[in-house]
């Protein structure tokens, strides 16, 4: 690893040819690391000490974070563009998903970038989605910025941190260049970067200097015809479809006529470009041209996808679009069948779901929608359970009433064995010495294998483990209470690896409601002894519905409507008010890992209820008969 230069090479290189001399001025960078390791707030400091934000601005932070679910969850689930200015160089900045789940972004927003900012967490060190993010921008032939970040932590530990990422890159096969990087220490939230730990405290010049001195600018003949790959993909209410990336050659201005070829080079369709927009600051600003290098914003087709080529007529073949990474889990989204249905959402018709389903799959990349035998449902596969949760929490957002199955992992056949194989993940699990052996434990039972177990100072121990995706499924909310709290467990998909056998599933039987109407205090207080309960009083509940959880392995159909017999006697002490327990509430991603495939949950904008997929229990009779043939 070298020391950081003082010197501009970028900017003081050689002289170059014409068609690219009109693009020194412009960087083009995505910052990618791990969750919860400060990328979206390094943007934020980047924007305001470029003079991006007027000094007396309301800014709200983590501004890139726009989406709401980003807000209430503190992670990005969408790639964004943004821009700013320094010492005459236009940066463009591309701010990436940190979970593994969004990975589909991060794989295409690589493609129209020059280089990378590593953000690496001073304490933490590299995590698996580090992991990830980095092989990928390797894989490319980027030479990553190492930004050791959040220095000021008092269990960090910047030099050990910045040794743990060179044998990351080593690894990962990097190349000598590549091995080669140059490292900024940082604090994002209290706006300051120094090529050392100790160094001054005062702004982000340092991380500037480095951008302009050790990012290439783009490199492209703006002489030859327009080309652009298109890597993501939005809906505008007033603009229609708006396409963003890099323009790969040429110059494009407002109105031109183009066409779109998908990656068969077939031509999709033919249109003019009604709105072009660039990125300055936070703000999409409306252009009349652009050349080939910058990224840019295009409205006005009405087919075009991501990973379609829009080009000047002339231009025949497509430009090359890397494979994403396949889906590994899939839930049936399908219409709400409850007795309740219609009640609380006005979208519940399998039409207005699958067009829903078909406009989230155009955009991303990494999801993949499937009709079944039942036009009444869809098949939704994606990379994991975080992904499909988000996706299902935005539609019950938009007023859609839905009916979700279990989470069950997509497999695949090996092709000289015939054998079935399932996807395996990288679990990296940081918790306090006392719960070590009980995660252990647990990850082994769903056929987990350790791989490493090191002491990471502060009392804390870090496993790694290869497990099977189906066995993590809900896990992380046992995890948590298994570590009361204190642990933190990433994980990654790794590979497609031969099936490790049978995992044991829930051993808890559910209580259900043998009938409609509101609950009772009394009738729930006899329930009380047979489990913990999902409902309180006065919940509106239907024939079918699960209204707890039971103590033994088997399903108990209970009455929680019972009133109290009404008699002329009144004893002392007999009437007092009933007290019920505090209900077992579940957020939508536990409760969808906590049903078995015989159950459904009834998403809708204002509630989550479990259910049995078949709400009679003579048809539930039956198929259990049926299933026992």
């Amino acid at each position: 690893m070298s020391k950081n230069s003082k010197t501009s090479t970028a900017l003081a290189a050689p002289p170059q040819p014409n068609y690219i001399r009109n693009i020194m001025n412009l960087r083009n960078i995505a910052i990618i690391a791990h969750v919860d390791h400060g990328k979206t707030t390094l943007v934020d400091v980047l924007l305001r000490q470029s003079g991006a934000f007027r000094e007396n601005q309301q800014v709200a932070e983590r501004a890139m974070d726009s989406n709401e679910l980003e807000r209430e969850r503190g992670i990005t689930i969408l790639a964004k563009c943004t821009s700013v200015e320094w010492e005459g160089v236009r940066i463009n900045i591309v701010d990436t998903p940190g979970h593994a789940d969004f990975g589909g972004e991060v794989e295409r927003i690589l493609s129209m970038v020059d280089g990378v900012l590593l953000l690496v967490d001073a304490a933490e060190g590299p995590m698996p989605q580090t992991k990830f993010v980095t092989a990928k921008a390797l894989k490319l032939g980027l030479k990553p910025i190492v930004v050791i970040n959040k220095v000021d932590r008092p269990d960090g530990r910047p030099f050990e941190v910045q040794d743990e990422v060179f044998d990351l890159f080593s690894a990962l096969d990097a190349n000598d260049e590549q091995l080669d990087f140059h490292t900024v220490f940082a604090s994002a939230k209290n706006g300051w970067a120094a090529d050392t730990p100790d160094g001054p405290q005062e702004d982000m010049t340092a991380m500037f200097r480095l951008i302009l001195d050790h990012v290439p600018p783009p490199v492209a003949d703006v002489s030859a015809p327009f080309s652009m790959l298109a890597t993501t993909l939005e809906a505008d209410p007033y603009l229609g479809r708006i396409l963003t990336g890099r323009i790969h050659s040429g110059r494009i201005a407002l109105n031109a006529s183009i066409h779109v070829l998908n990656q068969a080079g077939e031509v999709v369709e033919q249109g003019r470009i009604s709105k072009l927009l660039a990125f300055r600051g936070l703000q999409r600003v409306p252009e009349e041209s652009a050349e080939a290098g910058d990224i840019v914003a295009i409205a006005g087709l009405a087919k075009a996808t991501v990973a379609d080529t829009l080009a000047d007529p002339a231009v025949t073949a497509p430009i090359k679009a890397d494979p994403v990474d396949p889906p590994t889990l899939a839930m049936t989204f399908s219409i709400n069948d409850s007795p309740l249905a219609g009640k609380e959402g006005g979208k519940v018709t399998s039409r207005v779901i699958r067009e829903r389903l078909l406009r989230e799959a155009e955009g991303n990349v990494a999801l993949r929608v499937t009709e079944t035998q039942n036009k009444d449902a869809f098949e939704v596969a994606g990379r994991g359970e975080l992904q499909l949760g988000v996706l299902i929490e935005q539609m019950r957002r938009e007023g859609f009433e839905l009916s979700i199955s279990r989470p069950r992992v997509l497999y695949q056949e090996d092709p000289e064995t015939g054998k079935r194989l399932e996807p395996i993940e990288e679990v990296q699990i940081d918790v306090d010495e006392e719960y070590s052996g009980i995660v252990v434990e647990a990850i082994s039972v769903r056929k987990g294998q350790m791989k490493e177990m090191r002491p990471s100072g502060g009392g804390k121990v870090r496993l790694s483990f290869l497990a099977p995706a189906r066995g993590l499924i809900g896990y992380h909310g046992e995890f948590l209470t298994e570590t009361r709290g204190t642990g933190i467990m990433s994980r990654v998909f790794h590979a497609f690896e031969p099936f490790r056998g049978e995992i044991p599933g829930r051993r808890n039987g559910v209580l259900i409601s043998n009938a409609a109407g509101n609950t009772v205090a009394y009738g729930l207080a006899g329930l009380e002894g047979r489990g913990p309960l999902f409902i309180s009083a006065g919940v509106t509940v239907y024939e079918g519905m699960i209204i707890g959880e039971h103590s033994r392995g088997n399903d108990l159909e209970v009455n929680p409507m019972k009133s109290k017999q009404l008699t002329n006697i009144r004893a002392s002490g007999t009437d007092d008010a009933i007290r019920l327990t505090t209900p077992r509430r579940m957020s939508l991603e536990q409760a969808i890992a906590y049903i078995q495939d015989d159950e459904l949950v009834e998403v809708t904008p204002d509630n989550i209820r479990l259910r049995k997929r078949l709400l009679n229990p003579h048809d539930r009779k039956r198929a259990s008969r049926e299933k026992g043939d």
